[in-house]
């Protein structure tokens, strides 16, 4: 079995841009990580500011007792006038006492906590020996210096690659890493199972105590394409990573699962009758979308690194025309399977100067933008429809049953403009 043979971009030329950047912090991934691991709390380190973005972006009150928090630094943590040591064991003694059911703890570092240097590490380590055995404490850093809003999700995962356990199986098993909401994590589950394989883990697991095994006989599969340093820190334990799209659409979710398939020997017909029945709905719940975006033109800002996976869906399966797709960061080696399916003379580009992208886009003039909060109201104020791209990270978007939920995503703001308009 072979994927689909194609060269697309693979050599193609990558605007590179350094300037003025519009992004979300790392902290942003706590929304859906604290969903993800049921038994897990994440304590943001930082300023008021951290926690009023974490709960707008949640939309949860913080009196409804979610899985997350923030140890508030004030002026006399930066005065240095208090012990910002004495006073995070205090705040996490108090919350645990609170919270007997939390199992896994993550001290998550912000733009405040860094510039005071704090040291975040070291109060894990000594927290994990106040706490352990019945809580194990983490940390890492969602802030927002250089960083994407994804970025944190990558660092949250890094960290709980060292604790994960020593797998000494010889048959070889199967890793799909990046957080999947439930209903996702299940049907690629199903999949797996009727393509014969029964040995797959999942990372974030559901639960922080069912951290899957990994060692040298473990096939990475990368459910998104901004998990960078978590797939380092899995090769460096003896992992190996499948070159593979990633799964959004019928077309990458094929290829993704066959990326598995072909590793671990399931034969063209196994495969066939596994996937086949799934993939022909997607295609067909795609079809009405696609009347309705062909020939559109879209624009992508670098927000989210998720930006080429979705380019060559909304090119190759919605029949879309890609004005320019720009990301914050383009790891050619993970995304090589992208590259090589997009369209050749596909403008590319790489990191952020605002205002230039913003000339670029109103000399374009694209149907749909999809970009961040900060820019999708001054866009559509001059009569540009727009996606926010953090709510591509919000809703459940790989494999086949999503499908079609992926492309309303694109439609609905079409949609919405031309109804304004009547």
């Amino acid at each position: 079995m072979g994927a689909i043979a194609t060269i697309g971009c693979t050599d193609a030329p990558v605007l590179r841009e350094r300037g003025q950047r519009e992004v979300f912090c790392g902290l942003t991934g706590i929304i859906w990580l604290h969903r993800k691991i049921q038994d897990a709390f994440f304590l943001v380190v930082g300023s008021r500011t951290c926690a009023h973005l974490i709960q707008s972006a949640a939309g949860v009150m913080i009196f409804a007792e979610p899985r997350f928090g923030t140890a508030i630094i004030d002026e006399r943590d930066l005065a240095g006038l208090a012990d910002a040591n004495e006073e995070l064991d205090r705040v996490v003694g108090q919350l645990l006492a609170r919270r007997p059911e939390i199992k896994l703890l993550f001290l998550v570092g912000s733009c405040p906590s860094e510039v005071i240097k704090l040291d975040l590490s070291r109060a894990a380590e000594r927290l994990s020996g106040l706490h352990m055995p019945q809580v194990r404490v983490l940390n890492y850093s969602g802030s927002g210096i250089e960083t994407t809003f994804t970025q944190g999700e990558d660092a949250c995962l890094a960290s709980l690659v060292p604790i994960m356990p020593r797998s000494t199986a010889a048959a070889p098993s199967l890793l799909v890493v990046g957080a999947l909401a439930e209903v996702v994590e299940d049907q690629m589950r199903r999949l797996f199972s009727a393509m014969g394989i029964a040995d797959v883990g999942f990372m974030p697991p559901r639960r922080s105590v069912d951290l899957p095994a990994v060692g040298a006989n473990t096939r990475l599969l990368l459910a998104q394409p901004f998990l960078a340093d978590t797939a380092r820190a899995l090769e460096a334990r003896g992992a190996t990573r499948l070159a593979a799209p990633f799964p959004l659409g019928a077309e990458g979710t094929t290829e993704w699962l066959r990326a598995a398939a072909d590793a671990f020997g399931i034969g063209e017909a196994a495969f066939e009758q596994a996937v086949g029945p799934s993939r022909e709905r997607a295609r067909g719940a795609l079809e009405r979308y696609r009347a309705q975006l062909t020939g559109k033109r879209i624009f992508f800002f670098p927000d989210s690194q998720m930006e080429l996976p979705l380019a060559r869906f909304c090119a190759r399966e919605l029949g879309m025309e890609l004005a320019e797709v720009g990301t914050p960061y383009l790891h050619r080696q993970h995304l090589a399977p992208e590259l090589a399916l997009l369209p050749a003379g596909t403008m590319l580009s790489e990191g952020q100067d605002v205002e230039r992208q913003l000339d670029r886009c109103r000399d374009a003039r694209p149907d749909l933008v999809v970009c961040g909060l900060g820019l999708a109201n001054p866009l559509e104020n001059e009569g540009i429809s727009t996606k926010w791209s953090i709510e591509l990270l919000f809703t459940p978007i790989q494999g086949y049953n999503q499908a079609s939920d992926l492309a309303e995503l694109f439609a609905r703001p079409l949609v919405r403009r031309m109804k304004l308009a009547v």
